[in-house]
């Protein structure tokens, strides 16, 4: 499978230089510099050095979401696990947002609105199907009803610490407030739907 090589290929040599000097200041050219082939083929195999991004980042959302899915202690109480799952997720979008993207190209690109907004809805879905499927028995549906209505509230939270912080410390403590402030009511309210 050559194909999947040249793409793995590919999908290293932009992570590493997203992480090192974030996805706005990369180029295709570097990246094809970096996985040593041509420019040509990085569009032969992805449409837009966006399109890289999004695979790199589905690619982790999916090893990140399976072990945030099976890390759960069943032994916790709902409330309990719902606050660590969020949290876990929260966690997760941070990290995205801080190694992969860069909070400036965030803060600066009238595309990063968009691509968040679509990355966002992807991991709500990923989160909501493999934890429908933990265990290999189905959670119930009103279950599944709580854990959408929390991701969504917490990912338009934590998704705006983007747009409104000046700094990463700001990032940082918005996390902090959201997990000691809004997150135990998000989590009451599910509770009761």
């Amino acid at each position: 499978m050559e194909a999947d090589k040249i793409k793995d290929s590919i999908k290293r040599a932009a992570q590493e230089l997203f992480r090192k000097f974030g996805y706005h200041k990369t180029s295709v050219n570097e990246i094809a510099k970096k996985a040593k082939i041509a420019k040509a083929t990085i569009y032969k195999y992805f449409d837009s050095k966006e399109a890289v991004l999004h695979a790199l980042l589905m690619d982790y959302i999916k090893v990140s979401v399976d072990e945030l899915i099976h890390t759960n202690t069943p032994d916790m109480g709902e409330e309990e696990q719902l606050n660590n799952l969020i949290m876990k997720t929260c966690r997760l979008s941070y990290t995205i947002c801080n190694e992969f993207i860069g909070w400036d190209f965030i803060r600066e690109s009238a595309n990063s609105q968009a691509f968040l907004k679509n990355l966002s809805n992807e991991l709500e879905e990923l989160l909501v199907y493999a934890f429908s499927q933990l265990n290999g028995i189905r959670k119930h549906d009103a279950y599944l009803q709580k854990l959408r209505f929390l991701v969504k509230c917490s990912k338009s939270i934590v998704f705006s610490f983007a747009f409104t912080s000046v700094s990463d410390s700001d990032v940082r403590k918005n996390f902090v407030s959201f997990q000691k402030e809004i997150l135990p009511y998000l989590v009451k309210a599910a509770i009761t739907i």
